[in-house]
């Protein structure tokens, strides 16, 4: 049986990451093709779609107001243009999104605080809080305090991995090529474009290539390397040349696109993760609580009745019932030792206990792999 081709029309959150050739040109923001841009962008918030944007563009952006020449920066001149270049990125893009009623948010991260469970944990929390209100993040790498994560490509990756992070069903990389060909179009005429790639061979991957953009920094090679972070945690990606105006309506038409399909769906994905992690710790919960849990809710305080082992915020924890038998395993919310205080305990004495704003559930069923 053929593949099905995923519609961007249908996305229920969709991560768009967009170039900085895109955004920036020779003279600066490209106002009128962000303006488009908003404009779907406000368009698939009033079908119901959770929307992220990935955005890079700010050192590009920083080194045209600073005056900066042309060609390789150093670190410090990235990091400086970088400084100057978000703070007009973030103010352009909640300029044009206003106008259409949707309140946008900056979020800045670098590669690190999606690889790290605690981390990792902070954002997801951050950015499903931000979409349940009906925020537009605007998600870009913090550039202005990273080393080595300012290199070759670095947004195309990143965006994969918020992808993963937020439970995206699509990821759309919006560049100067309108997908992925057998060889580099531009010098072997012989190229042939693939709309659907159903599996990343080592074929596949060995047709990555070198940038094509003197402002880009991703080539080929690094948006096959977020495909495979994609796919794995089950959401589709699309490579699409985007300087139409409109360029999720274009797709949504029928524009040339590459679409890598994905392996299962987001949720499930991001289940079998949790459960092949090595647990940090147990937590042993009474009758009510495993009931909650084979109901799919989330572990409180309330029902825990032992916790066992030295664990941090972002460790998984096998979370037992009352006979031992292993229910499900989870990240827990809480370090080991706030677990202990607050173990048995109502959401409304945790505060008091823990002489802090607190976190209603101590495993959240999102972060939980219950077995079946």
């Amino acid at each position: 049986m053929a593949a099905v081709t995923p519609q961007i029309a249908g996305a229920r959150r969709l991560v768009v990451k967009i170039g900085s050739a895109l955004l920036v040109g020779a003279e600066g923001l490209r106002a009128d093709w962000l303006r488009g841009l908003c404009e779907d962008v406000a368009l698939w918030r009033q079908r119901g779609a959770d929307v992220v944007l990935v955005s890079s563009g700010s050192i590009a952006l920083g080194r045209r107001v600073l005056g900066l020449p042309s060609g390789a920066l150093t670190l410090e001149q990235s990091q400086a243009a970088a400084a100057v270049g978000q703070i007009r990125l973030a103010r352009a893009y909640e300029e044009m999104l206003a106008p259409h009623g949707v309140t946008t948010a900056q979020i800045l991260v670098t590669l690190e605080d999606t690889e790290n469970r605690r981390r990792y944990l902070n954002s997801r929390a951050t950015m499903e809080t931000l979409l349940g209100l009906g925020v537009v993040p605007i998600v870009n790498e913090n550039d202005t305090v990273a080393t080595d994560e300012i290199r070759y490509g670095d947004n195309d990756r990143l965006a994969a991995q918020i992808a993963v992070t937020c439970g995206a069903d699509q990821l759309l990389l919006l560049s100067d090529v309108d997908g992925l060909y057998t060889a580099n179009p531009k010098t072997d005429p012989s190229a042939r474009h693939l709309p659907v790639v159903e599996a990343l061979t080592p074929e596949i991957e060995a047709m990555g290539g070198d940038p094509i953009s003197g402002l880009s920094k991703g080539g080929m090679k690094t948006k096959l390397m977020a495909a495979r972070t994609a796919v794995s945690g089950g959401c589709a990606m699309a490579i699409a040349e985007g300087s139409v105006l409109r360029p999720l309506s274009a797709v949504a038409d029928g524009a040339r696109v590459t679409w890598f399909l994905p392996e299962g769906d987001p949720q499930a994905s991001r289940k079998r993760w949790i459960a092949a992690m090595k647990p940090r710790g147990e937590l042993t919960v009474d009758e009510g609580a495993a009931r909650a849990l084979a109901d799919g809710r989330s572990l409180l305080p309330a029902g825990v009745r032992q916790v066992t082992g030295v664990f941090h915020r972002g460790d998984p924890v096998v979370i037992r019932g009352p006979s031992g038998a292993a229910l499900a395993q989870g990240l827990a919310r809480y370090d080991s030792t706030d677990a202990v205080r607050i173990a048995g305990k109502r959401s409304d004495e945790i505060a008091a206990i823990l002489g802090e704003q607190v976190r209603a559930a101590l495993v959240h069923r999102d972060d939980m792999a219950v077995n079946r």
